[in-house]
């Protein structure tokens, strides 16, 4: 009798690195659950692709993980979607700078509440059904939980604190569910409000040893080696940064 085929949750799919590792654990054979909060368009064409490929192997739910009734209703569809949960990644992230001076009780909620608050509740939530399919959580860390970026005090406390908690979950949660975290470097150049100019980019790079930027399958493959390959390891958190942690 073939094996069920296993299925796993990744907060914001719906692009960029979640977007890729979704991708690659569908080419895997795993059964995609592709979180959004506002790019619907995005999540349903990524959902479209995978089920043109693979039919009726990927659904998606959006949920604002802010909220923390919308967390439940995401833990909840996601185990109905198969009746199981195999893994959970908590990829989804807030990120942008604000100065201590200038950060207020808002920034706090916003950075905290989708960078640390919604890992705990999700994985809370989907706890039960990952410890009856002995599942795995990734947790999407950042080299910057370590070795702080200047003039973003909130958003490297709350990636700190997510690395602690993915240490303390190795412990609490063995033997039936292994957790393990990524930190990326230099892999996809931030946009938007947090976007970061050409010189300063190049600043980091010639601060990597390997000199250059890596790939999103290099956190893909990460992720999936955590998922996929490595049944005897738990509590490692995993920089995938070019060497440059080495150097910051």
């Amino acid at each position: 009798m073939a094996s069920p085929t296993p299925v796993v949750l990744i907060t914001g799919a719906a692009h960029r690195l979640g977007a890729h590792t979704a991708s690659h654990l569908h080419q895997r054979g795993w059964n995609l659950v592709i979180h959004y909060r506002s790019r619907e368009a995005e999540a349903n064409r990524l959902r479209d692709d995978l089920n043109k490929i693979r039919p009726d192997s990927a659904v998606v739910i959006r949920a604002d993980l802010a909220h923390p009734g919308d967390i439940d209703r995401l833990a909840n569809k996601a185990i109905a979607a198969w009746g199981r949960l195999d893994g959970l990644v908590n990829n989804a992230s807030v990120f942008y700078p604000n100065p201590t001076p200038e950060a207020d009780a808002d920034d706090w909620d916003t950075i905290m509440n989708t960078n640390l608050r919604a890992p705990f509740f999700l994985g809370q939530a989907c706890l039960p059904a990952l410890k009856e399919c002995r599942g795995t959580i990734v947790n999407m860390i950042d080299i910057y939980s370590q070795r702080p970026l200047a003039n973003h005090p909130l958003y490297c406390a709350s990636k700190s604190g997510l690395a602690s908690l993915t240490l303390s979950w190795a412990k609490d949660l063995a033997p039936e569910v292994r957790v393990n975290g990524v930190s990326p470097g230099a892999i996809l150049w931030p946009e938007g409000e947090a976007a970061i100019d050409e010189n300063y980019q190049q600043g980091i790079l010639a601060k990597t040893p390997l000199a250059r930027t890596g790939s999103p399958d290099d956190i893909a493959g990460a992720i999936a080696f955590f998922l996929c390959d490595a049944p005897f390891v738990t509590g490692q958190i995993l920089a995938v940064d070019g060497g440059r942690s080495l150097n910051m």
